[in-house]
Formats: C-alpha cells, sequence, structure tokens
C-alpha cells in the first residue's frame, strides 16, 4: 500500500503552507467525531484564521486511491511477476 497524498502544498489565495497541516485535520477531526463545529475546532488549533487557507483544507477530496488504479507502471510490474 502506497502512502499518498495530493493536497496542495500552498492555499492558492495568500500563498501560505497547508499542506503539511492534513493529517493532523483529519486527526482532529476523528478525535472530536462529527460533531457540528469540528471543523470550527481544527481551524482554531492549526492556527488557520483566514477563510481562504480554512477551503485549502475543507475542500479537498483525497482522490490518490483513486487515481491510483490507472498506474500503468504498477500493472506492468505486476504482469511481469
Amino acid at each position: 500500500s502506497v502512502e499518498a497524498m495530493i493536497i496542495p502544498v500552498r492555499c492558492f489565495t495568500c500563498n501560505k503552507t497547508v499542506g503539511h497541516m492534513w493529517r493532523r485535520y483529519l486527526e482532529i477531526l476523528e478525535t472530536e467525531g462529527h460533531e457540528e463545529g469540528a471543523e470550527v475546532l481544527a481551524f482554531e488549533e492549526l492556527g488557520l484564521k483566514r477563510y481562504c487557507c480554512r477551503r485549502m483544507l475543507l475542500t479537498h477530496v483525497d482522490l490518490i486511491e483513486k487515481l491510483m488504479v490507472y498506474n500503468t507502471l504498477e500493472h506492468a510490474e505486476m504482469q511481469d511477476a
């Protein structure tokens, strides 16, 4: 299993680095559960005050698993083995 993610490293609007916060953001959400306002608590703990930076984490969809289906090198190695 390949542990990878495709999250923007920087905020598109203000250029602040936000990519390193992704895993911690997910951890906080798991800890808080699906309570209303869990995202706000996570943003406060991460120190994200600007809504542009908050948008980067809030709207991110992790598509790497779906994209790995189309990894032709991996399929070629499996067929050669």
